[in-house]
Order: structure tokens, then sequence, then C-alpha cells
């Protein structure tokens, strides 16, 4: 069954709930966007499962009302769960990623409100320093005929969204996640127009990052992603650059976690608190703030030339929704990691809360952008 929803301006997601019903996904085909045309979604037998897993150890977000402490008791409670608020969670689930009603074996899904609460930091933290190369090697492309970009995991778009505006001529985005839900939300709110005004059209496909080759990236200009990087393994990583250097095009890979992060005023339990959650985020052989590292020497060792630079969420009293719902799987991810920590962490996220909410609390969460510019082929300079 086929069903089309009207396309919608890009740079906002709609306050629609997504596909109608948690069975109705897009297929293993592909879903078209245009300025103008209807948006198709094809209804599939399951739903997809999300693309990947913790990013950030945050990315739920509950809604008004939940919780600021840890479970009852101090301690992780059944299921794993951590701090309530941390995601859409109902009692014995695991908070971080929980949104809706999954299967007991299916990973937990990334909640399109948490991706739209950090969408504007995102954007102010992207590097713009990486732009400037990345378009002297687009502008040598051969042909006319406009850029092909792939955007990896794409969530609900906010990298089409932004970087979509910063970049000269015709662009085709081919967005790629596990999430049918995320894929209706990408397509709906994708941009529409370049940064000189040339036309920009989406289509969708359902994938994992694990399974890309190079010749599903036939044709490509630029593979993107953000906030990924962490979250795969060193296979993945191989997997993903094999890819990317295989079809010869160029990757911008923004906003992987860096392992640090600096609170002001400062807290004794700060060096802590950061301790456990990097070593959360390397559970089950994730790369997490080892990721950039790692990304820069697999790149490099198949003949790309790697930049990175810095891309810092910088949160102050204007981003206290942001930082709350940070602090809350920031702190919980840790107390996951280690459940000694439990009493000293539910009073050490009060106390943060208290002083986001009054304004007195600065968050500097670091992240790296790195853009990898693989040889081309077919004769691109």
């Amino acid at each position: 069954m086929n069903r089309t929803v009207p396309a919608r301006a890009g740079g906002k997601i709609p306050a629609q709930p997504g596909p109608r019903d948690t069975r109705e996904t897009v297929g293993e085909g592909r879903q078209m966007v245009t300025g103008t045309a209807d948006v198709p979604t094809e209804a599939g037998a399951h739903e997809a499962k999300a693309v990947a897993s913790v990013a950030e150890g945050t990315q739920g977000t509950d809604g008004p009302g939940a919780g600021a402490g840890l479970p009852a008791g101090g301690s992780p409670g059944a299921g794993g769960s951590v701090i309530p608020g941390a995601g859409p969670a109902r009692s014995g689930e695991r908070a971080t990623l929980r949104l809706r009603e999954t299967g007991p074996d299916e990973p937990p899904r990334y909640a399109p409100e948490w991706l739209e609460l950090r969408e504007p930091a995102d954007a102010a933290a992207r590097s713009h320093e990486l732009l400037d190369p990345l378009r002297i090697r687009l502008a040598n492309l051969p042909g006319k005929a406009g850029l092909v970009i792939h955007d990896l995991g794409c969530g609900t778009g906010s990298m089409g969204r932004w970087l979509a505006s910063h970049l000269d001529g015709a662009q085709h985005w081919v967005l790629h996640d596990r999430d049918p839900y995320l894929l209706h939300f990408a397509a709906v709110a994708s941009p529409r127009s370049a940064a000189d005004g040339s036309r920009v059209s989406v289509e969708t496909r359902r994938g994992d990052v694990g399974r890309l080759t190079a010749d599903g990236l036939a044709g490509a200009s630029l593979v993107t992603a953000s906030a990924l990087l962490d979250v795969l393994t060193r296979e993945e990583m191989e997997t993903l650059a094999d890819a990317c250097t295989g079809a010869g095009c160029p990757a911008l890979l923004t906003l992987s976690v860096a392992g640090r992060v600096e609170l002001t005023p400062a807290d004794p339990m700060d060096a802590e608190i950061t301790e456990a959650f990097n070593a959360h985020q390397r559970r089950d052989g994730l790369l997490g703030p080892d990721a950039v590292d790692v990304a820069c020497e697999i790149f490099s060792e198949r003949g790309a030339t790697v930049r990175v630079n810095p891309s810092p969420w910088r949160l102050g009293p204007g981003e206290a929704e942001l930082t709350a719902q940070w602090l809350r799987g920031w702190v919980g991810a840790a107390v996951e990691e280690r459940p000694e920590l439990a009493a000293r962490a539910e009073r050490y996220l009060r106390d943060r809360l208290a002083a986001c909410e009054a304004g007195e609390l600065h968050v500097t969460v670091h992240h790296s952008d790195l853009l990898a510019m693989s040889r081309p082929t077919g004769g691109a300079s």
C-alpha cells in the first residue's frame, strides 16, 4: 500500500506523528521528494531499526514534567533504566532512547523531539572552516548535473537543512536511516533550495551503514553524517571508509564526541562523571570518544587527506532546555556504567539542574568535525 502526504516547506520538523501506525514503514525501495512533489511512503511488513545505538547518551527526550532525579532507591531501575527524563520511557525500560512500542528484541529508537531540540546547537557548532576546502573540491567535479549528497544516519534530516543552504548549485540528497519513522520526518522537512536558490531534491533509503559499499555510493559527490562516528565499531568505520574511498567521494562527518566536557561553575564530581560516561560510550566495542582518531587513521590508510576541526556545543541560559536534557542523559549513562555513583550522582544532578534553571550553568560539550578527502575517481580533480 502506498500513502502520500503533501510536501512541506523545509527547515522545521512538522508537528505530526509521522507514519500513522507503528507498523507502517518506508519500504526498502526509495522515497522521492522535490520542491513541488508529494512524498510517497511505501508500507512494509515490519518496522526498521534505528541506525545506531546511543549517541552522546541522550538521544531521547521526554515530555513536560519528567523526573529530574535518579530512580527510586538511587540506582538504575529494572531493565537497566537510567535517569528518568533521558528519554520517553515507562517503568522498567531503558530510558535513554525508548520512543514508542517496539518488540523486545528491537533496539530503542531516536526521539525526533530530542533531535529537534539539539538541532540549533548542532548548527551553531559545526565547523565552517571545513566548508571552503569542500566547496573547492565540489566545484572541480566533472559535469554540471549538480551534487549528489548521501547523508548517513540522517535522523530527521538536520544535516541537510544546515548544509544545503551553505552550498551552491542543484543538489540531490539521499537520506539513509534504518528507522522509517525518522525518514518520514526527514522527507517532509527537507530543504527546498540551495544557497544560490537552486533546486534541492530528496530521496530516502532504509539502510545500515555497516552494509554500505562503494557501489551504493556510485555517482556520489559527497557523504555526510552527524553524531554517527562515535556509535560505530572499528569494523563499521572501516566499511564506511572503504565505501567512501572506493567511490572517490569526500566525507564530511560532524559532531563526534571528543570525551571532554567543561561545566561552569565547576564541581568536584565533573571529572568522575565524564570518565564514567566515556567508558559507557565504549561499551560493546563502540568507538565513543576515540572515534575521530580512529577515523583519521583508517581514512588516511586508504589514501584520503583528513582535516579535523573542533565543533563544541556552547550551552548557556538560552539553551536551558537542551542543557537539562543533556545532563539527564549524560549523568544517567555514567550511573549505568558505574552504579556505585548513584547516590552522589543524584545530588550532583539535582544541583546541576537547579543551576541550569536559575540561568547560572554554562556547559561546553566538545565535539570534532572531520573532512576526509578521498582520491577522486572518474577524472575529477
